[in-house]
């Protein structure tokens, strides 16, 4: 999940946006892998704007995405 974002991303992304992917990398696998899968919340404390666009992209249809996040 995370690779395969990496792998789509990773040659458009800025400077601050490689510091900003270096940042979520940093919170623990299983962390990433709930809420990046819907299985848990992203904590208020956590987000970032790269983790939401992680988010959006990696997500099923909604899953975990925070409420403003979500597709309408």
């Amino acid at each position: 999940m995370i690779g395969r974002f990496v792998a789509d991303n990773i040659a458009a992304f800025t400077e601050a946006e490689l510091d900003e992917l270096e940042a979520v990398l940093e919170h623990p696998d299983v962390d990433l892998a709930d809420w990046l899968s819907g299985r848990r919340p992203i904590p208020p404390e956590c987000r970032s704007p790269m983790l939401d666009r992680m988010a959006v992209e990696c997500a099923g249809p909604s899953a975990g995405l925070p409420e403003e996040l979500r597709p309408r």
